[in-house]
């Protein structure tokens, strides 16, 4: 009865708009101040607050003081993935109709941050390959990299620490199919940003997929987007 109850006050939490628009708004990894998450959910700094309160109360988001300011970010990963899912659920069973899943914006859908990893068609193209290849076995509930895996990311350059950690499938919002979420995931990620394969567009969530990032797409994963 506990879990129930911490569910629907957990659902209930992510209903109302205002939260909803904070959540989403630092799906990017971002930590953001309460006026700029006030002005992303379109409410008065008084409302925010009271909003911000509840989340951080229910362990949604962690505040942090540096200097004069206080901090929101999500708390955890796990977070992030919750806040994906939904929306990815609402868009499937919404009646509107809709002539494309997930976002409109086409940079957006082609490569963004999930809080801190790899989404978009960027990310799901990935996973496929590597699953084709025997390099990871993926599925909606669960992933894991096998020795191939490994030995790939390895070669990459990817920390080897990061390889050790387990991996888990989170289900992409725009491409309806599962992309590598994880530490071997957000260790990919940040290998991609020191490598300039990808950069990040100010004040959102879409990477810019480079030129050298395109060669090392096909080079490493064979994949031309």
């Amino acid at each position: 009865m506990q879990r129930i109850s911490a569910f629907a006050e957990t659902a209930a939490l992510m209903g109302d708009p205002a939260r909803a628009n904070m959540l989403f708004a630092l799906m990017d990894g971002r930590a953001l101040t309460a006026g700029e998450l006030a002005r992303f959910a379109g409410v008065t700094p008084q409302t925010a607050s009271g909003h911000l309160a509840r989340l951080a109360e229910a362990g949604m988001i962690a505040p942090a003081a540096q200097g004069r300011h206080r901090y929101f970010r999500l708390a955890s990963s796990g977070v992030a993935q919750m806040v994906e899912s939904v929306m990815s659920v609402a868009e499937e069973l919404s009646r509107r109709p809709l002539p494309v899943t997930g976002p409109r914006d086409a940079g957006l859908r082609r490569a963004r941050t999930c809080y801190d990893h790899l989404a978009g068609e960027l990310a799901v193209a990935i996973a496929g390959r590597m699953a084709e290849r025997g390099q990871l076995v993926l599925g909606h509930d669960g992933a894991a990299l096998t020795g191939a895996g490994v030995a790939l990311l390895g070669e990459l350059g990817v920390a080897e620490a990061a390889l050790d950690a387990p991996c888990r499938a989170c289900l992409d919002w725009s491409e309806r199919r599962p992309h590598l979420a994880g530490a071997p995931a957000t260790a990919l990620y940040r290998h991609f940003v020191a490598r300039s394969w990808v950069r990040p567009r100010q004040g959102t969530r879409a990477l810019e997929v480079t030129r050298a990032g395109e060669a090392a797409l096909a080079r490493w994963f064979g994949i031309a987007l």
